[in-house]
């Protein structure tokens, strides 16, 4: 269950739908800025684990690295492993910054400065993710995840699912911004 929005979560949402008001229905652009990146097949941002449709995903390992590949979109998360510190807040990211570190058997994912165009259910360059990969046996994982953004949520909150391997493949995700 999300929290309620924060005061400054809920002012922000009335003012962005009351100045879309102005500019006619909101499934009529007025301009390429009234689309989501996803809808103009730059970024998908970071949306958990998981989706609609297209939605396989590949992981990848090496001592330094850990990546997830999504297929819809295309997008590949790298995540440091080597210790370094995040990038710089003047340096935002379409999917954030991740940086990750072993608790055990479980991976752990802290991700920063996301790009103030992305929209995680309202939540943009102030949302700090926190994600936990924990192999359960050779073909599943548990994910677990907690979101948190006090400029939009009165609480943190979290979610966690099985993700079972698969045998699907991944396939082109043809789409760019013109189509």
């Amino acid at each position: 269950r999300i929290p309620p929005l924060s005061a400054i979560g809920r002012t922000r949402t009335e003012q962005e739908r009351a100045e879309r008001s102005e500019r006619g229905p909101p499934n009529s652009p007025d301009t390429y800025t009234d689309l989501s990146p996803w809808t103009r097949c730059i970024s998908r941002g970071w949306n958990g684990i998981g989706s609609w449709y297209s939605s396989n995903y590949q992981i990848f390992q090496t001592p330094d690295v850990v990546v997830i590949f999504q297929e819809l979109i295309h997008e590949a998360r790298i995540i440091q492993l080597d210790g370094r510190p995040h990038l710089p807040g003047t340096i935002p990211q379409w999917m954030g910054d991740s940086r990750g570190h072993w608790e055990g058997e479980t991976l752990v994912v802290e991700t920063t400065n996301f790009d103030p165009k992305t929209n995680y259910q309202g939540s943009r360059d102030s949302l700090h993710l926190t994600e936990r990969y924990t192999r359960i046996d050779g073909d599943t994982l548990d994910y677990q995840f907690t979101v948190d953004d006090p400029t939009v949520w009165t609480a943190p909150w979290s979610g966690e699912y099985v993700w079972p391997a698969s045998e699907n493949k991944v396939y082109e995700y043809a789409c760019h911004e013109a189509n």
